[in-house]
């Protein structure tokens, strides 16, 4: 178990998230009085139940993508945190956002290497990175992103009543309100939240969904299938918005991923075990080839440009 007083160094929202998953795994006696001590304070109490619903709506993705019948219930039984019953009152979520009453959809497709900036009709704002493909699906009952390729960092507007969800694939993301960046490329799923509560679920594994807190990265390798979770600085969430992306000690078969991003032709390992060479530097966003032409200096390895304009990193 974590110790209280490390606990109590982290923001609500960790601490919380961090008694959540104590509570999960059988909490001694001493914990659990430890815990109730810790829910006496409001703000304690609210981040904890917070929590909860953010779990408990996970639930709720799959049915997302499903019609939901309207139904006649009493207002005593209306669960504001679950999908089904918001599609009952759907009328009122939509007046209350500002929502049209017709269905939302817009597909991007940003070709070019400059982000876009996009205001959403929930009022939610998403910058999108270069070379990325997204697919907005909003309706009175629902807010939904497919992220089919590419990078995103929406600043979503908060409704517990009807939470955001972000289709990426092999996993999906479950929001309500809160800021946070999200990049699908060939190898990997990453997510970092800036601020708020982010819960990411990998329904191809066993694992329980991993809920993230304020500068937090949940890494998901598409490949091997791990998940791997960091802390971050303030600094390196969506830093790619200033046009440029610092990173440390990070496998080179990672920064590729990134890469392939601002690059028309792919970048290619001859020998899968290159991936796992460690670098850090700094990425110019607008420039990628000139860190590719500098990896020969930091690592055993050299460059060699193909005649489809694919660059394959080689062994020296």
């Amino acid at each position: 178990m974590t110790p209280i007083p490390e606990i109590d160094k982290r923001s609500i929202d960790a601490q919380a998230a961090s008694w959540f998953t104590q509570n999960r795994n059988n909490p001694s006696r001493s914990a659990r009085k430890d815990f109730a001590q810790w829910l006496q304070t409001p703000e304690h109490a609210r981040a904890y139940t917070q929590f909860e619903q953010l779990w408990d709506d996970l639930a709720a993705l799959k049915s997302l993508n499903q019609p939901v019948p309207l139904s006649v219930r009493k207002a005593s039984n209306w669960r504001p945190a679950l999908a089904v019953a918001a599609a009952m009152v759907c009328a009122l979520l939509a007046s209350n956002l500002g929502m049209p009453s017709t269905h939302y959809t817009q597909a991007i497709a940003a070709n070019s290497a400059q982000p876009q900036t996009l205001k959403l009709p929930d009022g939610s704002q998403m910058n999108i990175n270069a070379h990325t493909r997204v697919r907005v699906d909003f309706d009175a009952e629902r807010r939904l992103i497919h992220l089919d390729q590419g990078q995103v960092f929406i600043e979503v507007a908060a409704n517990k009543e009807r939470p955001l969800f972000i289709d990426a694939g092999a996993a999906q993301v479950r929001v309500v309100g809160t800021g946070f960046d999200v990049r699908r490329g060939q190898q990997e799923l990453v997510v970092s939240v800036a601020h708020g509560q982010v819960a990411l679920e990998t329904p191809g594994e066993s694992r329980e969904a991993t809920l993230l807190s304020a500068r937090q990265r949940a890494t998901y390798n598409l490949a091997r299938g791990n998940l791997s979770v960091q802390n971050l600085s303030d600094q390196e969430i969506a830093d790619w918005r200033g046009g440029h992306v610092a990173f440390r000690d990070r496998e080179l078969s990672s920064l590729i991923d990134e890469i392939s991003l601002y690059r028309q032709a792919r970048v290619v390992l001859a020998d899968p075990s290159l991936g796992r060479f460690r670098v850090s530097g700094n990425l110019d966003v607008k420039d990628p080839d000139a860190l590719l032409n500098a990896l020969p200096a930091l690592l055993p390895v050299k460059t060699v440009t193909l005649a489809d304009g694919r660059l394959r990193i080689e062994q020296k």
